[in-house]
This record gives C-alpha cells, structure tokens and sequence, in this order.
C-alpha cells in the first residue's frame, strides 16, 4: 500500500500582514472617560440624516489610555435589523492595535 504523501510549499500558502499606521499623535487623540463622551463622540460620527431609516453598528476602537483610534462601521442594515460579523470587529480591533473597544447599535423605532 503507498502513501502519497505531498511535500508542503512554502511559498503556496497566503501572506498575512498586519499593519498599523497612526496619523495623529497619540497625545492629540480624544480621550473618553464615561459613558457621557462615549455618547459625545458617537453622535458625532453618527449620520444623521440616516438616523431614522437603518440601524448602524459601529465599534470604537480605543488606546490603553483610552484614546480613540477610530470608529468604524461594522454593518448597516435596514429598518428592522443589521447583522454583525463578530470576525469583521476583532479584525477592526487588531488591525488598529486597540486594546479596548466600545460597541454601538442605532435602531430607531417609530410608532404611529
């Protein structure tokens, strides 16, 4: 009985980068500290304008000293839902280097 057995190569898997690059100075990054500045600097990112229509889900990415990296948008659904790549935050989370974040859903309900 023979076993084929393939010798594995190298150089035919795939190449993962990580890379983080910082445009600001960490020092010049707000920095939250309750709940009340997390909400100041959500709203501020938030649309608007689209506030009514579709939920949002935004993950805030945050410094050891709990400056802000970024704020990036995970999903955007319709009027009654958005769904949530749990892979798609931890990849936000790393990419940024955070070492905390803060998760944030929008879902307006209008009642006639």
């Amino acid at each position: 009985m023979e076993t084929s057995e393939r010798k594995i190569d190298l150089y035919e898997v795939a190449e993962i980068t990580l890379s983080y690059s910082a445009k600001v100075k960490a020092s010049l990054l707000p920095r939250v500290a309750s709940s009340r500045q997390v909400y100041e600097v959500f709203v501020q990112v938030w649309d608007q304008d689209r506030i009514g229509f579709v939920e949002d889900f935004k993950v805030m990415l945050l410094s050891r000293a709990n400056r802000v990296l970024g704020i990036v948008t995970i999903s955007s659904g319709g009027t009654g839902g958005t769904v949530v790549d749990v892979k798609l935050v931890y990849a936000a989370a790393i990419k940024a280097n955070a070492c905390s974040v803060i998760l944030a859903h929008y879902a307006k309900c209008l009642f006639m």
